[in-house]
Order: C-alpha cells, then structure tokens, then sequence
C-alpha cells in the first residue's frame, strides 16, 4: 500500500540507507560492467573503433527516454520503478553473460540507467526535505563515487581474471541493488493518472523544460550541471592523451588513477557542500566553478605526476562542491513546479546532450592535430568563462 513519509526523519533513516546502498550496487555495477564488456569486445575481435560506439549507444538512451522516463517516476513509487530499473540492468548483464550480443546486452542496461536516474534522485526529495536535502544529494554523490571507483578498479581486475566471472559478478551486483530496492516502501506517486500517449508525454515534457529554462534558479542549475559533466567526460579522454605527451609515460594505468584522483576530489566536494552550503546559499558554489576551469589550466601545464594527482583532486573536491547544490536546487524547485521526476529527466537530457557536444568538439580539436596540452588549457579557460557569465548573469 503507497505511504507518505515523514520529512522530518532523521537524514540517515533506513528509507535513506536502502537507497544509498541500492544506488552504489547499481553504480558499482555499471562501471564494472563497462569494462567487462570492453573486454568481452577484445576478446571477441570487434573492431577498435567499436568500443566508443558502446558508450554512445548508452548515452543516447538518456536523450531518446527523456521526454517519457520522467513521466514514469513521477506517475508511480518511486522505489518501484527504481527496482524496475535495476531488473533491466540485471537483465542486460545477463544478456551479455549468456553470450548475446554485448551491444544489445548494454543498452537495455542504459534504458535502465535512464529510467532510474529520475527516480533516484527525486525520491530524495520525498523522505528528506529543506537544508537535508543538500546533505542527502551529498550522500548520494559519495555513493557514486565509491562505487564508480570500486566497480572500475573490480571490473578491470574481473576482466583480466576470468570473463564469464566478471559477468557473473556484475549480474549478482545489479541483484543485491534490487533487493535494496525492496526495503524502501512504497511511496505515494507524486503525480498519478498523467496521460501516456506518446504525443501528450512529449507535449508534457517540453513543457516542463520550458518551465524550468524559464525559472532563473533552475535554468541556472541545468546549465551548471550540463557544463560541469560534459566538461568531466571530455577531461577523461583528454587525460589518456595528455598522459603520454606531458608526463612521458605510455601505460595504461596512469590515466586510470588520475581519474580515481577525480573521483576521491568529487567525495571530498560533495563532503564540504553538505556542511557549508544550503538552498538559499546555493550561489557560494559558483567561484568553486570558475576555479574548476582555472584549475584545469593549471592542470594541463604540469610536467610531474606527483603535482598532476594533487592538482586533479582538487578539481575534482571544486566539482563536487560545485554540482551537489545546483542538484538539490532543481529537485527542490522541480518538485514544486513541474514533479521532480520531471526535473531530473530534463536534467539528463542537458547534460547528456552537453556530453555528446563536448566530446564531439574535443574530437574535432584533436583530428585537427590540436596538442593535448593547449587543448586542455583551451578547454579549461572557455570552461571558467562559461561558468561566470553564467554566474554574472545569475546576479542580475
């Protein structure tokens, strides 16, 4: 039976608990996934130029399900469809484990990933509310995190071991995510009986993004958000190439930790802004995002490996403090404007658009014989424009 929760729970209840463990064995499992797969590609001789097809194919499921996914959070419990979500997951691991096509296999794995991503942040905003709510996205970060850097590191190790293994692991993880899943009850739908014909669903979300581009705190947010990760996809593609030239080392190992460096900053943000930063002081994030861009410059410029790890991570600490209340803001207004199923759907589609946008430019720049070193000190200088004409504008 659908229950409301109270908001003034402790932020640490066990509604809490069961979608911070389900979100990091659903994270820990795509990440681990994505390279188990890349290796089950080699082992099959698909072609080099397959492997970023894969991750494409990923994020167009984010673009094509936005207009629809919302919707479905908003128009059922939110736990339900998070559980629904991670049963696609599990069926795309096993897709691939019982030896299907891989490509197959790790789209329904991205349907699901699209389909959960509004759920599991907007259902935050159903058992926790006000200043919490910025500590809770801050919870959730840090789960990702650590799952992103346990399930890349576990993945890796999988793929070399044993394969089939690896697959089996992945689809056991996506399993336990599932019975998180179970424990958290079953939520009043926010808002039920919304039509879902397809031409009314896409009516309905553009105009929820109209809505949201027109309120200047969520605009503000989308754009932050969308800059921030389509800038923190293009920085890890940017460091396998940038590794080699400054840094004079050629393995494959390197990029990877540097990542990880990334990704301990983003804890350590996400850590700071739970504690410094509240909805009605969410501004204060924005020098930290100028200083992302300037930090990148800085970055691009080192010649030691020791400077580039400490450098890398306070990128990372500067992102986290950056995103994590812009995050809060949208699912705080989305929730009273347009749902915050909603809200997240539209969210995804700016930032995975910005992802596809970066890339293909950073793309362009490097068939052009760009140099990676000027082409991160490009990158990271336009970075800290955007995101202070989007500050300067924001304090009109």
């Amino acid at each position: 039976m659908s229950q409301a929760l109270n908001n003034d729970a402790p932020l640490m209840s066990r509604n809490m608990l069961a979608v911070i463990v389900a979100q990091f064995f659903s994270a820990f499992g795509d990440n681990a996934l994505l390279f188990v797969t890349l290796a089950v590609l080699k082992n099959q001789f698909y072609p080099d130029w397959s492997q970023p097809i894969l991750q494409m194919l990923f994020v167009a499921t984010y673009i094509l399900l936005a207009p629809f996914v919302g919707q479905m959070a908003d128009s059922f419990a939110k736990g339900r469809v998070m559980m629904f979500a991670n049963s696609l997951k599990l069926l795309g691991a096993l897709t691939i484990c019982f030896g299907f096509n891989p490509f197959l296999g790790y789209t329904l794995v991205g349907i699901g990933a699209a389909s959960y991503s509004p759920a599991k942040y907007g259902i935050l905003t159903e058992i926790t509310s006000g200043e919490r709510l910025v500590k809770a996205n801050g919870l959730m970060e840090g789960s990702t995190i650590a799952a992103i850097l346990l399930g890349s590191v576990a993945g890796g190790m999988l793929a070399d071991w044993n394969l089939v293994a690896a697959l089996v692991v992945c689809a056991m993880t996506y399993a336990m995510a599932v019975v998180a899943n179970i424990f958290i009850p079953r939520l009043t739908a926010a808002r039920p009986g919304q039509s879902w014909h397809f031409a009314a669903m896409l009516r309905s979300f553009v105009t929820a993004t109209k809505l949201l581009w027109r309120n200047g705190e969520t605009r503000f947010s989308l754009l932050g958000t969308s800059l921030f990760w389509g800038a923190g996809v293009t920085l890890r593609f940017l460091l396998v190439l940038w590794v080699p030239v400054a840094l004079g080392i050629s393995d494959n190992k390197t990029p990877t930790t540097l990542n990880a460096m990334v990704a301990i900053g983003i804890v350590i943000g996400a850590a700071a802004a739970a504690k410094l930063v509240t909805l009605q002081t969410v501004r204060r994030c924005m020098p930290a995002g100028v200083l992302i861009g300037v930090m990148v410059v800085v970055f691009a410029l080192q010649t030691s490996l020791l400077n580039a790890y400490l450098v890398l991570m306070l990128i990372g600490a500067l992102g986290g403090f950056f995103v994590v209340p812009l995050n809060a803001l949208l699912q705080e207004r989305g929730k009273e404007s347009v749902g915050s199923g909603n809200a997240i759907a539209v969210q995804n589609l700016g930032e995975n658009t910005a992802m596809l946008l970066m890339l293909g430019l950073y793309t362009v720049a490097i068939k052009l014989g760009a140099p990676a070193v000027a082409t991160g000190v490009g990158f990271g200088a336009i970075f800290a424009v955007a995101i202070a004409v989007l500050w300067w504008k924001g304090r009109r």
